[in-house]
């Protein structure tokens, strides 16, 4: 069977960030249409927050197949695991199979699908990709904490937390230069020393902390609620230092 006779249509589908209530109807229809359910996993037998958030959607004709994408800095490892999950994806759609891979948050923001995305344009480009858009940990943390992200001129700067205190330092100076609200992702242990910093510079009463947002376990809350000890890898803190002149 040559690679152009086959069912070339692969859908990545972002599922939000845990509660299954905020799937979009788009999300939905993808994953109930798919006959394979791809999702990422950081090793071999671990769970997945992205199957566990449609667990209620799955039917028991649908197969899973979980793919590795390894938490790891080797640029060897990494794109030895890309290579191979694109493969597998490759081989099912091959098999005529209807495939949806599923991500946490939205399909292109800091997403494990990307690199999947990546590596398949460049090896298999006859596959036809949909993205399937979800929302973000970031958007829900704003609406839960009932706050608004970014008004009028103002810049949002998205970024992972700083290695450094220094570093952040000077991203929150050039910050309140520019009217720029900071959302700080991937915070986990820098909490330890992120809080004192923003309390030596003021800045703890308009930021909000939230973690695990979607999850029963969430919390958002004003950041000087939080103590400064170790905090899970999916917890972010906004970080406002002004408002625009014309307000309510």
């Amino acid at each position: 069977m040559s690679d152009m006779s086959y069912s070339k249509e692969l859908k990545l589908v972002g599922v939000g960030p845990g509660d299954p209530s905020l799937l979009t109807i788009a999300a939905l229809r993808a994953i109930q249409s798919a006959n394979i359910l791809a999702y990422p996993v950081h090793k071999e037998g671990a769970e997945s927050m992205a199957i566990n958030i449609v667990s209620d959607f799955i039917r028991k004709d649908q197969n899973l197949l979980p793919l590795l994408f390894p938490m790891v800095t080797s640029p060897e490892v990494l794109k030895d695991a890309w290579k191979k999950a694109g493969d597998q994806i490759n081989d099912c759609l091959k098999k005529e199979q209807r495939v949806v891979f599923l991500t946490q948050g939205d399909v292109s923001f800091f997403s494990t699908s990307s690199y999947l995305l990546l590596d398949l344009k460049t090896r298999f480009p006859h596959i036809d990709i949909r993205l399937v858009p979800g929302i973000t940990s970031l958007s829900a943390a704003a609406a839960i904490g009932k706050l608004p992200l970014i008004l009028q001129k103002e810049q949002l700067l998205v970024m992972p937390t700083p290695s450094t205190p220094l570093e952040l330092e000077e991203t929150l100076l050039e910050a309140a230069r520019q009217k720029r609200v900071l959302a700080l992702l991937k915070l986990g242990s820098r909490w330890l020393w992120v809080k004192p910093l923003l309390e030596k510079l003021n800045l703890l009463e308009g930021s909000i902390f939230a973690q695990r947002v979607g999850w029963p376990d969430q919390e958002v809350m004003p950041a000087n609620a939080i103590p400064a000890n170790l905090r899970p890898y999916f917890s972010l803190l906004v970080i406002r230092q002004s408002w625009p002149d014309i307000m309510p």
